[in-house]
């Protein structure tokens, strides 16, 4: 079984699908959107960031066997760790009356969580077996067969569409999205519970929401605008500094 790191856990989260959820990030994407959120996200490897904003020239990581661990500054922040089946099982269930009290419960993101089908399906398994609710998080770009394994576990498909126009995908994602649109269909075919979001990207999709729209419209599918937001580059500054080191 392929296991993933994970690089984020987000409990009481309010974004990532209806009610309080936790939101459990897994490492890997097999999309290179040049606006990512989580750049941290991207590479399955475990990344090390530098947040030169916090450095305080200490000297500490010339120094320290483990710089990450004493940077007294936290200006170093090391993604990916590993988690047993388990353990993250019993992680998310730690807020289950707050699920049950707000309709919540986990989302499974990245990264592309459904790069990692064998264990999502047996993770959010776990997860329905202990009456915790699951969404998965995905931007569509794997076989089918992935989310076969996946569907009979999962409540809610978070599903993102970018562009409809091939082209424009692909030069803004560095994918075709001819998989992606084909998932979409089957999904809808099997009565799949979907909620189609779609990033509202300055300079590169402007033109291509309104056509969403209509295309989610004529499918019955429910969809909302998600706001664009500048949060990842941070972080994908803090990644390319520590590469300089």
């Amino acid at each position: 079984m392929k296991t993933p790191l994970i690089f984020d856990i987000k409990r009481s989260s309010t974004v990532d699908g209806p009610g309080i959820r936790t939101a459990v990030f897994f490492k890997g994407c097999n999309l290179d959107c040049f606006w990512c959120h989580n750049p941290e996200g991207k590479s399955p490897l475990r990344v090390t960031a530098l947040f030169k904003e916090k450095c305080i020239c200490c000297g500490v990581c010339a120094t320290a066997e483990d710089p990450v661990r004493y940077c007294p500054a936290q200006a170093r922040r090391i993604y990916g760790n590993e988690y047993g089946m388990d353990e993250l099982v019993e992680i998310i269930r730690a807020d289950k009356p707050y699920y049950d009290a707000t309709g919540g419960g986990v989302t499974f993101t990245g990264g592309e969580c459904m790069l990692y089908p064998e264990f999502l399906s047996e993770l959010a398994k776990g997860c329905r077996e202990a009456g915790i609710s699951v969404a998965v998080d995905t931007a569509g770009n794997v076989p089918f067969e992935s989310f076969e394994r996946v569907l009979p576990y999962t409540d809610l498909f978070l599903y993102d569409i970018k562009a409809l126009d091939s082209a424009l995908h692909r030069k803004g994602t560095g994918v075709d999205n001819g998989m992606i649109l084909e998932n979409l269909e089957k999904l809808r075919k099997r009565d799949a519970n979907i909620l189609v979001r779609i990033p509202s990207i300055p300079d590169f999709n402007e033109d291509e929401t309104d056509k969403i729209k209509r295309y989610c419209q004529d499918r019955s599918l429910p969809y909302e605008l998600l706001p664009y937001h500048a949060s990842g580059e941070s972080k994908r500054r803090a990644i390319e500094e520590n590469e300089k080191l």
